[in-house]
């Protein structure tokens, strides 16, 4: 909250008065310094170290207090009056500021600091050397342990210096000093602006465009950022990025009636539609600057006017510029003092400086332009005069010269030759005087080499006195630098061992998934093999039959096989079936072979109650190489009748006992009786069988176990015993 009081003075009567004040807390009247202060009208300024200001304006003329310290006020000028702006609570809010700086003992140091960047700021314009002296002079107290944001302060004023001097590299130097000491929003516009007139538009961009988060900026501060960002985006050649920026801040501008930026904005509007021949949108925009100009400062209306006259000619409307651009030659005339001034009080640079020598110029171009020569002359002959009296041989020259190609088109070769003259003799003076300025400007150079080299040296005095302090500091960070090395190192070993370990276990997978296929691949080959043996063995039968001419007990042989052999074939590529179905193969197997062999053996199957053959399941055809090797090797050679059984038992509720038992000869008759052709030959069904078996086994973790024994002690008869584990 703020209030006003205001102390009334003789009304002077005139339209445009000096109002003074200040703006202070209002519990103690402390001052508060860097307030941002405008009209509506366009002037602009700010309170100095004691809280005082003074700026032009009109009665009825808005003023408008800005700073991050309260909010915005705002307060229409009703007569000549002092007006000072009192702040509730400020004292409480700055009295932690003081507390902070006291524990750092140098808060006696911020009024005197403050005092010497105000007069740092006065001789800105007018001696550059005093300037900086001063700005030395804030530095030279601060010491080791200074104060970050007095130093930043100093260093920021410093930048502002330089780039009102056009040392634009010496600026940004000195806002990157400023910055290393203290971030403030206000020095990162000030670099990126300094970036801007320096032509580096990107690193103008880095460095404005984070400023678009921050929050509590002045509005003042967050149109110029805008208008910054529009600047940087148009020198990049993206003008619709420019055209953003620029629309947005004018909406800023607009919205907190700051007549400077809106005028401004305005006719930066119009130059990005004129770069893209956008003829009607930048006449609108010229002519609203225009408009709003004619409210403020008559400099600043002059200033666009010939902007805009500027676009006309662009546009070869000759007619509209020479009539835009007399008005501005009278309304120049007007004013009590030349050159005119930018409203943002920067001094115009002195190639697009404003004067009656230079619109005249302009006036005779345009109509030399239309063939208009008699109406150029009387123009030329003004620019050339009036050059002369303000001593101004740029403009003097270049008004000569084209008074002579004038008279020279006209056909008047004496005054042509007169005129030419003339300006050679201009062209002479104008080089002593060039060369007078290059010596000028290398003193310059010289003096702020000079003055810079001084700053430079304070700052280093007051590094190398804070590098004893340093010293401690440092060999603490060393110690924590160490520590951290060391567990970086920690961390990656562990990192390494991780990844060694995620390594082999890729390698451990890569090596089982292969193995996988291999034995997948194996258990095809083995099962391809076990078809064709089996099929073989059944056509011996068949042989056998036919051989008897049996012709009836081969086709009943033959369509049970067929059977057989169908129920075979769809299983033939699974690892593993119920072990229900591989009970019907078997039992239809049994069936054939003592369809055969009725006078050699009797079989029996039997399968106890409690199991559930359904739950469990065995690979396709593992028993039947037994149970022929039973009959055929077994039974076949018994002299009496023989039996084979087949039985099945539950051992617990996860293993299961197949058994097939036979009373024959026993294996080591049978081997006996072979013949030494068949001895030569090796068992394939059962060699196969054994290979399955080690390989599902390793497969699937001994889920089959394969065991065969001698029936009798005498050695007669087979047992062979497998046990089969649940999925």
């Amino acid at each position: 909250m703020t209030s006003f009081i205001g102390f009334s003075q003789t009304n002077t009567g005139q339209s445009v008065v000096e109002i003074e004040g200040s703006v202070r807390g209002k519990e103690n009247y402390t001052p508060i310094s860097g307030v941002q202060i405008t009209t509506d009208k366009g002037n602009h300024t700010i309170t100095n170290g004691l809280g005082e200001f003074k700026i032009k304006a009109a009665i009825g003329d808005m003023l408008i207090f800005e700073s991050p310290e309260f909010e915005t006020v705002r307060y229409r000028v009703r007569s000549n009056e002092d007006v000072d702006v009192l702040v509730e609570d400020y004292e409480a809010a700055s009295a932690k500021k003081r507390e902070s700086k006291n524990r750092s003992g140098i808060y006696g140091t911020t009024v005197d600091h403050k005092r010497l960047l105000d007069s740092a700021n006065f001789y800105k314009r007018t001696d550059l050397e005093k300037s900086i002296d001063f700005i030395a002079r804030s530095i030279a107290p601060l010491g080791s342990q200074g104060n970050k944001q007095e130093l930043s302060a100093s260093l920021s004023t410093l930048g502002e210096i330089y780039m009102f001097h056009k040392q634009y590299d010496l600026a940004i130097a000195n806002f990157k000093d400023a910055l290393s000491a203290r971030e403030t929003s206000k020095t990162k516009l000030l670099l990126g602006k300094a970036y801007i007139l320096n032509g580096e538009y990107e690193n103008a961009e880095s460095t404005l465009t984070p400023l678009l988060d921050v929050k509590n900026m002045v509005p003042y501060q967050r149109a110029e950022l805008y208008e910054a960002l529009g600047d940087t985006y148009k020198g990049l050649a993206n003008l619709k990025k420019a055209q953003e920026f620029y629309r947005e801040g004018l909406q800023i501008a607009e919205k907190n009636q700051i007549s400077p930026k809106v005028i401004d904005l305005n006719s930066k509007m119009a130059d990005v539609y004129a770069s893209q021949d956008r003829t009607i949108e930048a006449e609108g925009f010229y002519q609203n600057s225009l408009n709003l100009s004619k409210k403020v400062a008559p400099e600043r209306s002059i200033q666009e006017s010939e902007k805009v006259a500027d676009f006309y000619n662009q546009k070869s409307r000759y007619d509209d510029e020479i009539q835009l651009r007399k008005k501005s030659l009278n309304e120049l005339r007007q004013l009590p003092q030349q050159p005119a001034m930018a409203t943002s009080g920067v001094a115009i640079p002195k190639s697009d400086t404003i004067t009656s020598q230079r619109i005249n110029y302009k006036i005779a171009n345009a109509y030399i332009a239309q063939d208009k020569l008699d109406e150029a002359i009387p123009y030329l002959e003004k620019s050339i005069v009036e050059a002369d009296e303000d001593d101004d041989l740029v403009v003097q020259k270049d008004a000569t010269r084209k008074l002579s190609e004038v008279y020279k088109y006209k056909g008047d070769f004496s005054r042509a030759l007169e005129s030419y003259q003339d300006y050679v003799a201009v062209v002479d003076s104008l080089y002593i005087r060039k060369e007078q300025e290059i010596s000028r400007a290398a003193r310059f150079n010289r003096e702020i080499a000079n003055t810079q080299n001084r700053i430079s040296s304070l700052e280093q005095e007051r590094e190398l006195s804070q590098s004893k302090y340093s010293l401690a500091v440092t060999e603490q960070q060393l110690y924590e630098e160490t520590s951290k090395r060391q567990k970086w190192i920690i961390y990656s070993l562990a990192f390494g061992i991780l990844l060694m370990a995620f390594t082999a276990f890729l390698y451990y997978r890569s090596n089982k998934q292969q193995k996988l296929a291999n034995n997948l691949l194996a258990l095809k080959s083995l099962r391809t093999q076990m078809n064709p043996h089996f099929i073989f063995n059944a056509l011996n039968s068949v042989n056998n039959y036919i051989a008897k001419s049996d012709e009836r007990s081969a086709n009943r042989f033959l369509s049970e096989f067929s059977v057989l052999m169908r129920s075979v074939l769809e299983n033939s590529e699974e690892d593993f079936i119920p072990l229900s179905k591989e009970l019907e193969l078997l039992e239809l197997y049994v069936k054939l072979e003592h369809s055969r062999f009725l006078d050699k053996f009797d079989y029996e199957i039997e399968v106890d109650e409690k199991v559930d053959i359904e739950a469990f399941r065995i690979p396709p055809m593992l028993l039947q190489p037994y149970i022929e090797n039973a009959i055929w090797h077994g039974l076949r050679y018994k002299e009496e009748k023989g039996f084979l059984k087949i039985g099945i038992q539950q051992l617990t509720n996860n293993l299961l006992e197949i058994t097939i038992m036979d009373n024959g000869i026993g294996r080591k008759r049978s081997a006996e009786l072979k013949t030494s052709n068949q001895k030569k030959q090796k068992s394939k069904g059962m060699g196969n069988i054994k290979k399955r078996i080690q390989i599902l086994n390793d497969m699937y973790k001994n889920k089959v176990e394969v065991s065969i024994a001698n029936l009798n002690e005498d050695q007669t008869g087979t047992k062979v015993s497998l046990k089969l584990k649940k999925d």
